[in-house]
């Protein structure tokens, strides 16, 4: 038995909006987690959503087939999920953060009429600021031939009245918030301070573009559009070039959802899904305000209303006096992000570009920050003459445009690139360095569980472990020459894997092997457990191997951030399985993999997520970690979390989410590692 992936997704998003309505949670972090919620669901309806309508229209024998939940209504599941979710979205905005933010003096304006002490100021905001960034389009029969609304562009349609020919008239307003602030402050008033859309900008003076025109009704609509590229299977040397064109289309591809404010009457919904050729289906209901992922950028005036800010931990401490490669060298350096400083990781590459003994550089790259200060190090390293190589994912969704930006800058720099087999992404986060000191070679070694990139670091909690194991060593310069090599020596080449569990080789079978053995402990009567922490779990042959080790008797412990389609505490086949689920200040994640009881246990840490494209479509590298400290440092770090009580929920049988009360002593995990942390760095 398996849970449907996407009602499993919706369930995880419905825990980011309990932290909208937590009060113990800062008022403008309640106002970020809305907008996590909202931009969640907005690629949800890109990349997910094309494909369960899709689904939805086939024959119900191949749907039953086919589907992970065997039901026929998937698709009106999702549909009334989301409703629902919207629904509670709307009244904590509006009935519970909006009057709070006027208890803090701070006065949002959302759908109330503008005060007249603000109207001459909106008048000139949209005169000197917005005015010409807009492009009205008047729809008629031909309008579909040179406007196609973008994807996630919000647009005003405004029916207008000529009273002189006595014609009606729709025009489509486009909202510029893509080129200007979607939050504008307005002029305090006494102590209060204010805060407005562009969109009510707009619409208070929407009567400027049609002068001798009657305003008949103004309605706010936005398109979702599918985000999938349309890429030949086979490589190319093009490839790039393919992939920046098929992103061109991407804005104005098929549209997967089709948002109105509520109250739009049904000829003109219909009139516009005409038009722009969107199924009724597609077709949904919202409010006067779309796109409210932007209250991520809600204007801040009290830095109270905030989390308080946490300094990450130095560690090691020799970090400081800046060579990082004698640190690791001494021992291997693990690092728990961002309760750690990124300071080792930036310092590694930095380093490496300048040090005159550094030979040659490997990386994989997979999200890199926009301004990214560890490939500005390897183009650095490049031109000091070093040999670096660089493989990146020109397939890393919504990150494609950036990757092939950096791609570009360093095969300038002299950098050697290798794209990824359009079948199979490189995922894994992993590094080398070699250094030549007299006639004696020294390695560095790499392995993260996210990626190379310094913006997300102080935000989404991972390991990066830092090694100089010549076995770990020889392991990844084996897999980085492989990942040289043309298709058609991939499938002569047969690699083995020790230190390493790498996908495409021996990561499931390896792991298949370790669950087998507590299964055979528990039918000795041993204790047996298995403990992982992932984002998602939903390769059907991974979950029933974990029901097969439930059924022996196998505790088993998940720790799952967002899709789940593994069914706990099942009475018939996951009796002995507990999955929880933990949403807070940071993003979990971490992924670790732990079988057997603590002092004998395996202590696994990597890049590959339990769903089937990690496991059989993409390189994936997860290390054993051997080093005691480490290990019990990760051991450690599963336990905290393991005892969260406070943002912790438990994944019932009917997948619903139990929230976990705190008996005697209140355990909050991020606090209680940072604590941990603190002590023993």
């Amino acid at each position: 038995m398996l849970y449907n992936r996407d009602l499993s997704w919706l369930g995880f998003n419905h825990r980011v909006l309990q932290e909208a309505k937590d009060k113990q949670v800062p008022l403008y972090e309640r106002l970020k987690f809305l907008a996590i919620f909202s931009s969640n669901l907005d690629e949800f309806f890109r990349v997910r959503y094309p494909a369960v309508v899709a689904f939805s229209k086939l024959d119900k024998k191949t749907r039953r087939k086919e589907s992970l939940l065997d039901e026929d209504d998937v698709a009106e599941k999702i549909q009334h999920a989301i409703s629902v979710q919207l629904d509670e979205f709307g009244d904590i905005l509006i009935n519970d953060l909006i009057p709070r933010l006027k208890q803090e003096q701070i006065f949002f304006y959302y759908n109330q009429p503008i005060l007249p002490q603000h109207s001459a100021e909106i008048k000139e905001i949209f005169l000197s600021k917005v005015l010409s960034f807009i492009q009205p389009i008047f729809l008629g029969p031909d309008t579909a031939f040179n406007f196609l609304p973008e994807n996630n562009q919000i647009y005003l349609i405004v029916t207008i009245k000529d009273p002189l020919k006595d014609t009606i008239s729709h025009v489509a307003i486009n909202i510029p918030s893509k080129k200007l602030k979607r939050l504008f402050v307005l002029s305090p008033i006494g102590d209060m301070q204010y805060v407005v859309f562009i969109d009510d900008i707009i619409r208070e003076n929407i009567s400027m573009l049609f002068p001798g025109k009657n305003i008949q009704s103004m309605y706010s609509i936005k398109f979702n559009r599918d985000a999938e590229l349309k890429l030949n299977d086979e490589y190319s040397v093009d490839f790039l070039d393919k992939i920046e064109k098929q992103l061109s289309k991407r804005e104005v591809g098929m549209a997967s959802r089709f948002l109105f404010e509520k109250g739009m009457p049904a000829n003109l919904q219909f009139f516009l899904a005409s038009m722009f050729k969107v199924n009724v289906s597609d077709m949904f209901e919202g409010g006067r305000y779309h796109n409210l992922s932007d209250l991520m950028d809600f204007p801040s005036f009290n830095p109270g209303l905030h989390y308080k800010k946490q300094v990450p931990i130095l560690h090691p401490p020799a970090t400081a006096s800046g060579d990082i490669f004698n640190s690791i060298a001494q021992r291997d350096v693990l690092l728990h992000l961002p309760y750690h400083s990124y300071t080792p990781v930036l310092s590694f590459f930095n380093q490496a570009a300048v040090d005159a003994d550094v030979t040659e550089i490997y990386i994989t790259l997979y999200r890199v920050a926009a301004e990214s200060h560890i490939v500005n190090a390897l183009i650095s390293a490049a031109k000091n003459g070093k040999k670096v190589t660089a493989f990146i994912e020109l397939k890393a969704r919504f990150d494609e445009a950036n990757n092939i930006k950096w791609s570009r800058v360093m095969k300038k720099a002299g950098v050697r690139l290798i794209y990824s087999d359009p079948n199979i992404k490189v995922h894994s986060k992993i590094a080398l360095v070699k250094k030549k000191v007299g006639n004696t070679e020294l390695s560095y070694a790499v392995l993260s569980t996210g990626n190379f990139n310094e913006s997300t670091a102080s935000f989404y909690t991972d390991h990066v472990l830092m090694t100089t194991n010549p076995d770990v060593y020889k392991e990844l310069d084996n897999l980085f020459q492989f990942m040289q090599k043309k298709k058609a020596d991939i499938e002569k080449q047969h690699l083995k894997f020790n230190e390493l569990f790498v996908s495409q080789f021996n990561l499931l079978p390896d792991f298949e092997k370790l669950i087998q053995a507590e299964i055979k402990k528990a039918k000795q009567g041993l204790p047996a457990r298995i403990r992982i922490k992932v984002n998602n779990i939903e390769e059907p042959y991974f979950i029933n191997l974990l029901y097969k080790a439930s059924e022996a008797g196998v505790k088993v412990e998940l720790i799952i951030r967002s899709i789940c389609c593994l069914i706990p505490e099942h009475e018939k086949f996951s009796e002995h399985i507990t999955v929880k689920r933990i949403v807070d200040k940071y993003l979990e994640h971490t992924r670790l993999f732990i079988f057997g009881e603590d002092e004998n246990a395996v202590v696994a840490m990597g890049s590959s997520d339990l769903m089937t494209r990690n496991l059989r479509r993409r390189i994936e590298v997860c290390i054993n970690v051997k080093d005691p400290m480490c290990r019990q440092q990760l051991l450690d770090y599963f336990a905290m979390q393991w005892a969260d009580n406070d943002k912790a929920v438990r994944i019932l049988s009917n997948m619903e989410s139990l929230r976990l009360l705190p008996e005697g002593i209140q355990h909050n995990a991020q606090k209680d590692i940072y604590a941990y942390l603190q002590k023993i760095s």
